[in-house]
């Protein structure tokens, strides 16, 4: 995450105001190789059980409100984590507003689970890989071939001309013989996959002629699909081992035995003593380790390159940290995860 700078607001944001796909394709790059572990696991049994849960429009309206709470906070849950690492303050500060909202979650779910869950979301949770006739590892690569087909069509599209004549740059002969003899549609599809096969090998002949050494190569800043492609394979390590990869999860579990540690009795809280410490056990879970970890990965990634360094906020951007995190505190409970829990858990 902090190598490559990796953050789904920057995904979006990037890729909506100023068409830069920089993180767009690491996202991309991991879910892909995610659902093919996934998929692959799934057939022979490695892995710990699919995370379901219930949805409806009380889904949507809780991504709703994460989503503007990220957007005001500047960053997403794990992007929060990975920039408080490197030294940023504001994003300790939306970390505390986000643990806030943890708690006042907590403390509103008995009423919240009656008229918010039970009504808004009326439908089971379930996933095409066990729900599906097809075995999971074809279901996983026939959704990977659909995905890579429909992001070629976007990307093939964008570089066809508006007539087969061309008339709109250099390029504008090659996309108007890419679209001889066939549909748009096709020759968009074709043009995409084209432009797909050369971007991944340009990538991989990247590390075949980067002749640096390896410490050097650790310490500069990574190409976003690597860090998608990571993350990936620590959620599908993570789908053995423990189940489904989330963040805010483990950070309310983490605000439930802060607040246990100064004596408050935790476990007599719904929220936390039979929902996220099911056994009433207020204690260190695996999970919350490594969110932990995160952070101290993130500083030690973040010092052995310099790029720590403490950063202050800006005094007039510190309503917008306090408002954005408490939002995605919030907005992570009724929505039932974050970005993370919701896009990298199969």
């Amino acid at each position: 995450l902090q190598k490559a700078r990796f953050c789904f607001v920057s995904a979006f944001r990037d890729f909506v105001a100023f068409k830069d796909t920089r993180v767009l394709k690491g996202l991309l790059a991991g879910i892909a190789v995610m659902t093919v572990f996934w998929s692959l696991q799934a057939t022979f049994g490695y892995f710990r059980g699919f995370w379901t849960p219930a949805w409806g429009l009380g889904s949507l309206f809780g991504g709703f409100v994460f989503g503007l709470g990220m957007t005001l906070a500047g960053g997403c849950a794990s992007g929060t984590l990975y920039r408080a690492g490197q030294g940023y303050l504001q994003f300790w500060l939306v970390l505390l507003f986000m643990f806030v909202g943890y708690v006042l979650f907590a403390f509103a779910f008995p009423v919240a689970e009656t008229y918010y869950f039970q009504t808004l979301n009326p439908f089971d949770g379930r996933t095409l890989y066990l729900s599906s006739p097809l075995p999971p590892a074809v279901t996983g690569a026939l959704a990977v071939a659909v995905g890579t087909l429909a992001y070629a069509f976007v990307k093939g599209r964008s570089q066809l001309p508006d007539d087969p004549s061309g008339g709109s740059g250099v390029a504008s002969d090659a996309r108007a013989q890419a679209s001889v003899g066939g549909s748009r549609l096709l020759s968009s599809v074709a043009l995409g996959l084209r432009g797909i096969a050369d971007g991944t090998v340009a990538y991989l002949r990247g590390f075949h002629e980067d002749d640096r050494p390896v410490k050097v190569r650790l310490r500069d800043s990574w190409d976003a699909r690597t860090a998608g492609v990571a993350m990936a394979l620590v959620a599908s390590l993570w789908f053995v081992v423990h189940g489904h990869w989330a963040i805010t999860g483990s950070e309310a579990r983490w605000a439930g035995y802060l607040l246990s540690a100064v004596g408050y009795d935790v476990a007599s809280v719904d929220y936390w003593g039979s929902v996220l410490f099911r056994d009433g056990n207020i204690s260190v879970t695996i999970d919350m380790v490594m969110i932990a970890s995160l952070v101290v990965g993130s500083f030690v990634a973040a010092y052995a390159s310099g790029d720590f360094r403490v950063r202050k906020p800006k005094l007039n951007r510190v309503p917008n940290y306090a408002v954005g995190g408490l939002l995605m505190g919030v907005g992570s409970r009724l929505a039932a995860g974050c970005n993370i829990a919701n896009l990298f858990s199969g």
